[in-house]
């Protein structure tokens, strides 16, 4: 089998092992309400990541502010990853594990939800910015891969993608990412047509 064939076969039986996980179908529902309770209620949606992850997150974001599936109205969201002064005054004055805690101290408020996109779970800098969400009444949500590592237990829910490769947890992240917009945007602006 080719290398292209085999890459395509490996997401399809990942994506199908996610249709058997009822906990993780249960927590992309769960998520995407706590993203309309704090949209409707004047909050905004906060993601971060590193690498790939980070990507990820202004992707999300810019899938909410801008649309994903038709014309409506932006909906507040934004990705820790992108302010390039913020991250690099941050890490060098404070140093790299605190660039996200930071900003969420100080651009978060109490009822936003804060998404932390990582594979492996153990990123220091996002263990951190989940603890200061917490502390500051933000509702601290993971998507990792098949441990959850250390964010498991700081996120009131983490949504685990059952592999332990890092490629592969990537696009099926994409995947929920998209739907947890998609019900999202479903959710406040009902298709008319």
């Amino acid at each position: 089998m080719s290398f292209v064939t085999d890459e395509i076969r490996r997401t399809s039986e990942l994506l199908q092992a996610m249709l058997t996980e009822a906990e993780l179908i249960g927590q992309i529902d769960q998520v995407a309400e706590l993203c309309v309770t704090a949209i409707r209620t004047g909050h905004k949606v906060m993601f971060a990541g590193n690498g790939g992850s980070a990507a990820d997150a202004q992707h999300l974001a810019a899938e909410l502010v801008g649309k994903l599936s038709w014309d409506r109205p932006g909906l507040p969201a934004m990705s820790l990853t992108t302010d390039t002064s913020i991250l690099t005054a941050v890490g060098n004055d404070y140093g790299y594990d605190e660039v996200f805690r930071r900003q969420i101290q100080t651009l978060g408020a109490r009822g936003d939800v804060f998404i932390a996109i990582s594979t492996s779970g153990k990123s220091k800098n996002l263990l951190k910015a989940l603890i200061a969400a917490r502390d500051k009444g933000i509702v601290p949500v993971g998507m990792t891969g098949q441990g959850g590592g250390d964010m498991h237990a700081l996120c009131d829910i983490c949504m685990r993608i059952p592999s332990i490769d890092t490629q592969k947890i990537q696009e099926a992240q994409i995947v929920l990412g998209h739907i947890v917009c998609g019900l999202i945007e479903r959710a406040i602006f009902p298709r008319k047509d």
